[in-house]
Parts: C-alpha cells; sequence; structure tokens
C-alpha cells in the first residue's frame, strides 16, 4: 500500500483522493447544519442526500481536472493552498450550474446558494488544514526520529526564505532551521516563514547557546567579505559550522538545491570586493580578431581563454609545452556553448624555440598576444636558474620580438609581485622580461619599426593557482598533518584567477603601451594565520588535532610580497582601484646589449656568472635565503672599492 522513492514513503494518490473526498463530504455536511441551524429535520428535508451526491460528483470532476491529489503532502507549500482554493472553485461553479438548470426545469434549486458559499469556505480550510497539520506532524516526527542538527541562517530576506524551504524539503538534510539571525535591525523580533528573525550583531553568542545551534548558513547575496570573515571568526571560536548559499547566478537551472548549500572555503574569505571592469571596448577590440595565449594550459591562461571566448575572436591560438593540461583545456573549451564559427587551435610548443613560435607567427599572424607562459616556482627556480633565464627571459623577448616583426597590435605580458625587488632569480628573470617589453615598446627607430603596444600586468598570488600553497595545505589536513608553514611572519597577498585574468585583459584595452599596470591588492594575509583558519574550517583543533611546523624560509623567499619598488610610484587610471607603475626605464640598446651579455653566459653555462649580470642589470636584485648571497657580499666589496678609488680621484 505504501510507496517507497528513496527510503521515503508516499500515500498512494489514491488514498488522498479518498481522504479529500470524506473532508469535502464532512465540509459540506457543516455546511447545511450551519444554514439551518443545526435543525437535522430541515436539512433531510431539503434534498439533502440529492445535494451531498452532487457536491461529491462535482468536486470528484474538479480534483481530476486540477489534478490536486498529486502533491505530495509533507511537501506541502502555498502554491498547494492555491490550486486547492481552485479546485472547490470549479468544484462550486459546477455544482451551480447543475442546480440552477434544476431550478429552470423543475422550480426547485437542489444546493442553497448560502450553503454552496459556506461549503467553498469550509472545504478550501479544511482541505488545506489537513495538508499543513500532516506536513508538521510528519516534520514533528522525523525530527525525533532523526538525530537533526540545530541551523540558523544568517539573512531574513528572499534568499533566506529560499534556503529554509530547500532544508525543510529535504529529508535527507538531518537540520532543523530553528530561526534566522539578521544585521537589519527592523527585522529582528518578528517571524519569517514560522522561525523567528534575531540581532546578528548583539549576545549572538548567548542565542547560539541557548537554542545549541550546530551550523550558521549564510543565504546573503552580497554580504562582503570583511562582514563574512567576522561572521565565520565568530562561528569558529563557538565550535559552529558555517555553510554558505552560492549566487543566484550558480543556482543549476535557477533553482537551489541541498547539494549547493556548502561548507565556506578558505578561498570564500581570502578574496576581496571583486573589481568589476566592464569596459565595453573589451568586444571592440579583441571581436573577430586572432588571439594567440601562451601558457594556456596554466591556471591564468586557461582563464584568460575562456573570457577571451565570450567577445568572440576569430581565432584563439593555445600554445603551451604541457601536453595533457593542454589537451585538457582544449577539451574543455571546445564542450562550451560558443560560436561554431570560432576556431579554437591548440599549439604545443615552447616559447625558447624561436624557430617554432615564428611558424606559429607566420601562419596564424596573431593580432593580440597574451603572454602567461613562465616557470613561477620560486625554489625550483632558484635550483635551475637557467632554465628561469631561458623561458622568463629569453621566450619573453622572442615573442616580442616576433610579435613587431609580425605586426601585432598588442602584447599584454603576465608578471608578478615577486619582479618588484627581486630576492630570487624567478623575480629577476621577470622583471627582466618587463625591462626588455617597456625598452623595446619605447623605441620607435628605423631598426625596430616598432607598432606594437606592449603592456604588462603585476598581481600576487592567485587562489587555486597550480603551485598555490592551498591546495597543499588541504592536502595535508586530509592526510591529518602537520601543516608546513616556512616562518610564522610570512605574508602574502591573494586574488581570485578570474579577477587577475580579468584585470590582464582590461590592461590589454586601457593600455597605449609601455605601462606597468598594477592592482590594489588590500592587505596582505599571514600564512600562519591562513593555516589556522583552513584547520578550523576542516572541524579540526589548531596543535591538538593537527599540528603546524615551521620549515624556515626556502632559497629565495621573502617574508612579505611588495607591489612597488622603493624608487617606483604611481599614476591614476580610470579605475580607483587600477595604477600605472612609474619605473625606471633602460634604452633598447642598452637592454640589448646587456641581454646578449646575459646570454652568452647562460650558454657557456657559467651559472654564477649569469647570476651576477642580471644583478648588473638589476641592482635591486639582492637574493635572500640563497646561495648566490655571496655574489651580494662580492658585489657590494666592488662599489665600495669604485666608490673609493672615484673619491680619491676626486
Amino acid at each position: 500500500m505504501i510507496k517507497k522513492i528513496n527510503d521515503i514513503s508516499f500515500l498512494p494518490r489514491w488514498i488522498i483522493l479518498l481522504i479529500d473526498l470524506v473532508l469535502l463530504m464532512s465540509a459540506i455536511v457543516f455546511a447545511y447544519l450551519l444554514r439551518f441551524n443545526f435543525n437535522f429535520e430541515e436539512v433531510i428535508a431539503f434534498k439533502f442526500t440529492e445535494g451531498l451526491v452532487l457536491f461529491l460528483i462535482c468536486h470528484l470532476i474538479a480534483i481530476f481536472i486540477t489534478q490536486s491529489y498529486a502533491g505530495i503532502i509533507r511537501y506541502t507549500s502555498i502554491e498547494d493552498g492555491l490550486r486547492i482554493s481552485y479546485t472547490t472553485f470549479i468544484g462550486s461553479i459546477l455544482i451551480a450550474i447543475v442546480s440552477y438548470l434544476n431550478y429552470w426545469y423543475t422550480g426547485s434549486v437542489i444546493i442553497p446558494l448560502s450553503v454552496l458559499i459556506i461549503s467553498f469556505i469550509l472545504a478550501v480550510l479544511i482541505l488545506f488544514s489537513y495538508r499543513v497539520l500532516v506536513k508538521n506532524l510528519f516534520a514533528y516526527y522525523r525530527d525525533a526520529v532523526r538525530h537533526r542538527k540545530n541551523v540558523m541562517i544568517f539573512g531574513a530576506g528572499q534568499y533566506g526564505i529560499i534556503t529554509k524551504q530547500v532544508i525543510d524539503a529535504d529529508p535527507n538534510a538531518r537540520m532543523r532551521v530553528i530561526g534566522f539571525i539578521d544585521d537589519d535591525l527592523k527585522k529582528v523580533g518578528k517571524v519569517l516563514n514560522g522561525a523567528p528573525i534575531y540581532d546578528a550583531g548583539y549576545n549572538l553568542d548567548d542565542i547560539l547557546e541557548k537554542y545549541h545551534v550546530h551550523e550558521i548558513v549564510i543565504a546573503v547575496a552580497n554580504i562582503s567579505i570583511e562582514r563574512k570573515n567576522e561572521l565565520v571568526d565568530y562561528c569558529l571560536k563557538a565550535h559552529v559550522k558555517v555553510r554558505t548559499v552560492p549566487a543566484p547566478d550558480k543556482w543549476i537551472n535557477g533553482e537551489l538545491s541541498m547539494n549547493q548549500i556548502k561548507e565556506v572555503r578558505i578561498e570564500d574569505l581570502l578574496g576581496r570586493e571583486s573589481i568589476k571592469l566592464e569596459n565595453p571596448k573589451v568586444s571592440e577590440n579583441i571581436s573577430g580578431k586572432t588571439v594567440l595565449i601562451t601558457g594556456a594550459a596554466g591556471s591564468i591562461g586557461s582563464e584568460i581563454a575562456k573570457q577571451i571566448l565570450k567577445v568572440k575572436p576569430r581565432k584563439l591560438i593555445l600554445l603551451d609545452q604541457a601536453e595533457s593540461f593542454l589537451y585538457a583545456i582544449d577539451i574543455e573549451l571546445t564542450n562550451l556553448d560558443i560560436e561554431k564559427d570560432i576556431e579554437i587551435i591548440p599549439v604545443i610548443m615552447d616559447v625558447t624555440n624561436k624557430r617554432r613560435l615564428e611558424f606559429v607567427f607566420d601562419k596564424y599572424r596573431p593580432n593580440v598576444v597574451y603572454h602567461a607562459a613562465a616557470y613561477k616556482h620560486v625554489p625550483l627556480m632558484e635550483m635551475h636558474p637557467f632554465e628561469a633565464v631561458a623561458t622568463n627571459v629569453f621566450g619573453t623577448k622572442n615573442l616580442a620580438d616576433l610579435a613587431v616583426q609580425y605586426n601585432v597590435e598588442k602584447f599584454v605580458m603576465v608578471s608578478t609581485d615577486k619582479a618588484v625587488n627581486p630576492t630570487n632569480v624567478m623575480g629577476a628573470t621577470k622583471r627582466l622580461a618587463e625591462v626588455y617589453v617597456q625598452s623595446l615598446n619605447d623605441s620607435k627607430s628605423e631598426e625596430v619599426k616598432n607598432s606594437t603596444q606592449f603592456i604588462t600586468t603585476r598581481f600576487g598570488n592567485v587562489l587555486g593557482s597550480n603551485g598555490s600553497v592551498i591546495p597543499l595545505f588541504k592536502k595535508q589536513i586530509e592526510k591529518g598533518g602537520p601543516i608546513t608553514v616556512t616562518h610564522p611572519e610570512v605574508t602574502r597577498y591573494f586574488m581570485t584567477i578570474p579577477e587577475a585574468c580579468q584585470l590582464v585583459i582590461e590592461a590589454g584595452i586601457m593600455g597605449f603601451g609601455g605601462e606597468i599596470f598594477v592592482f590594489d591588492m588590500g592587505r596582505s594575509i599571514k600564512i600562519i594565520d591562513l593555516a589556522k583558519k583552513m584547520i578550523q574550517l576542516s572541524g579540526f583543533e589548531v596543535d591538538e588535532d593537527i599540528k603546524i611546523v615551521f620549515t624556515g624560509l626556502r632559497e629565495g623567499e621573502k617574508l612579505y610580497e611588495e607591489l612597488l619598488s622603493d624608487k617606483e610610484t604611481t599614476v591614476p587610471t580610470h579605475h580607483e582601484k587600477i595604477l600605472i607603475a612609474k619605473t625606471e626605464r633602460m634604452g633598447h640598446k642598452d637592454t640589448i646589449k646587456q641581454l646578449q651579455k646575459l646570454n652568452d653566459l647562460m650558454n657557456d653555462e657559467n651559472e654564477l656568472g649569469m647570476i651576477m649580470q642580471m644583478k648588473n642589470i638589476l641592482p635591486e636584485f639582492v637574493s635572500h635565503a640563497s646561495r648566490f648571497e655571496a655574489l651580494d657580499e662580492e658585489l657590494a666589496s666592488e662599489r665600495k672599492r669604485k666608490w673609493s678609488i672615484t673619491r680619491k680621484i676626486s
């Protein structure tokens, strides 16, 4: 008799139909009694039997028309109430038609109008009340049988209401919404969907303790990062878990489901208020053109590709040397809902191979180049400086020279905050790449014939990128620890991948050539604090469940990152959060001369000579926690000696 769907019992529809008919019979009987003041003799005398039969038949027809018996009673909602009203109204109209047709032919009414009106009101009330009662009884039984966690929803607005409905409707949620909390004092003290609203900013600890709250669900679309962090920190101290509801534009088919209400991730707390860059010229400058992206299989390159596709280029060339990752991003982009005439071309190639790069430029003639290919891992590049110089410096030079040769309109290079006052080989190579593209942009001699605009973007660590500290910490937590942190005082800036790529694309439109765009990264974050919060968000106690171990700074690593060097200043742009760094520049001929020396030393595999040449080109390059620190001492002695000689001569 009872159907089971996903281990949840439901009454068959015919039983619900039978119950509805019994309740409708009680409604018409009570309506007759009310109309005739409970005088049973008058009720029976006024064609009661015929009226009862007509009432049930007409409402049975109406029920089949509206399918009101098809709803699951335990999930009764306002829509079900409206359907019941509609069903009863149709039934009453049918009764009125039949009754007055009978009056037309026989001169007598089967059901009086007063009885019909009373029965309509009673039927709606009884049928809906019965459903609500069953729903509440089932919820009570479900809560009694299953251990359910007490949950409060932060946000007593539209999204909070939807979230409560989703939780209440999911029998497997094992959650019971006992109230809302909100920052809006106008809502505090009221009741929403049967749940009281409390003040989120006053005595919240007493509320959480009084009602034994296990979890809080953040259901506010526009909550600030600062407020979210404040709320999460508070809950972590109170040992209360925090979940969050995604933005409405990420709901599946426009509807929220229980599976989408996830526990707060560290990425949700590290972001800043996103910088919205909606430049209509992006489409104008890229649509219908051929775009080349180097490092297209990486975190930044692949996201640039996704965003570029939205503005409908003619061709998108994805260049990378990582075969498997390039194949994966090619498949992903091809399966996106894009214009059929956009051609996506994956190219496996190393940017250090200029001859092969020239083949690509000659064949496809790109209009815009986004250069994201680089070696970025600081300790590895400290161990393998030849690879860093070959790829980051001369790979960039190869691409930049070809961009000039083949009249590329825009060349946008992705740089890093580690290029500022570099303390490691990786940062120094990226700074040298910046110096070269700036010098090439500034060179307008007949020898170069440069019409390409070279633009550089600088930003900090990207959340979720390859080599990011967050995936490492997650793996260490999954293994039960310990989490390894290099130094208790080390800090870093963070931004999201989409935001970083949006900046790169915007820079390509804003720039006229030669600029280094930097960007308000907000406040830097201590890595130790990041590790502690990740442990707590995973439900563990710091040092009790998972320990934090300090391993010491790695070769070339800084305690903190900078976006500008001591000699750099900035000028504003049309967006308050985006600035242009005013850097010291080298002449193109001098840059070529210095890089040629660097290239010769690299080809001779003279490691120390190569690093010394980089330090000669970049006086701000001072190694830290590295085997190359001895070269700084040698340079300092040499500079001191030259200063002494100059002083004696003067």
